[in-house]
């Protein structure tokens, strides 16, 4: 995974979106530990429940699981933050992690390895549904990492 767009699906080939969904917006404040990725899911489930795109509660509810262990991985037991936002006829999902800067452009870039590895459930899913995901360096002097998923509305 490059973190480009690739091969998504026409917007024809989808089905409108139930008119909450534009109102779909959240940041969540995760305190770190290996029960964040339940909270996560949990929270996900509501969110979507409550916006009309319960379509999207599995696969939505996996992608925000995964994307939250695995920064739990590179940054145990630190804060992280998951936002959920409907846009551009898609569910975003992002999490930033707080995984500190590297020292040099090949160490980042064997972490971003060592995570994309860690990522091949979120990778099957998200692209079995027609969606994209990634992951990159949070450009601050304290580092981070931001990870994401992009699923659209099934048919």
């Amino acid at each position: 995974m490059t973190g480009t767009l690739r091969g998504l699906r026409s917007v024809h080939e989808f089905r409108q979106a139930p008119p909450g969904a534009e109102k779909l917006s959240y940041s969540i404040g995760l305190p770190g530990g290996a029960r964040c990725a339940g909270s996560a899911r949990g929270a996900l489930r509501s969110l979507l429940d409550r916006h009309g795109l319960p379509d999207l509660s599995d696969n939505a509810a996996l992608a925000a699981s995964e994307l939250v262990a695995c920064a739990h991985r590179f940054t145990p037991d630190k804060e992280m933050v998951l936002k959920v936002r409907w846009q551009f006829d898609a569910l975003r999902i992002v999490v930033f992690d707080q995984h500190p800067a590297h020292s040099s452009p090949e160490a980042s870039e064997e972490c971003r390895h060592r995570r994309s590895r860690g990522m091949w459930l979120l990778s099957a899913v998200v692209e079995a549904c027609g969606g994209d995901w990634g992951l990159t360096p949070v450009l601050t002097p304290m580092g981070g990492t931001k990870s994401w998923a992009l699923l659209p509305l099934p048919r």
